[in-house]
């Protein structure tokens, strides 16, 4: 029997319907104004969303360093569900699946990330942080900063 392979999953409940929730994790002009794991910048996206759509977003860290994850769309539901393969260019980790799942709540969206079959327990790690700080910006960039 194979070991399961180490897995994130992180739930945000955020004061946005899911409309605008959407837009803002699909629409490149919108992930260009926030998308990555700390205040860096991000320097360009690619989202063709659709199954077999490409997606590329580059981003630079506060520590100067570049990161390219480049994927293919899985799943387009809109409004619902996008899941994508996550490939990072130079890395020995294998491709791996990035599913964002939105249900709308009485005043806003639970958006629940699942990254799966990271390679071990230091990915997962390091995964898990960079999707954190990456959705503790997607509230203010929405306009439900606390």
């Amino acid at each position: 029997m194979t070991p399961s392979l180490p897995s994130v999953t992180i739930v945000r409940r955020i004061k946005a319907p899911p409309a605008k929730v959407w837009a803002a994790i699909t629409q490149p002009e919108q992930m260009m104004q926030w998308w990555g794991p700390d205040a860096g910048p991000t320097l360009s996206v690619v989202a063709d969303v659709r199954p077999g759509g490409r997606f590329s977003v580059v981003f630079r860290l506060l520590n100067g360093d570049e990161h390219n994850p480049t994927g293919i769309y899985q799943q387009v539901v809109a409004d619902k569900t996008l899941a994508f393969t996550w490939d990072l260019p130079g890395s020995p980790e294998p491709q791996t699946l990035v599913t964002f799942r939105l249900e709308p709540f009485e005043g806003g969206t639970e958006l629940t990330l699942t990254h799966e079959h990271l390679p071990d327990e230091a990915a997962r790690t390091s995964h898990e942080a960079g999707w954190n700080g990456l959705l503790d910006k997607l509230p203010v960039f929405l306009g439900d900063a606390e």
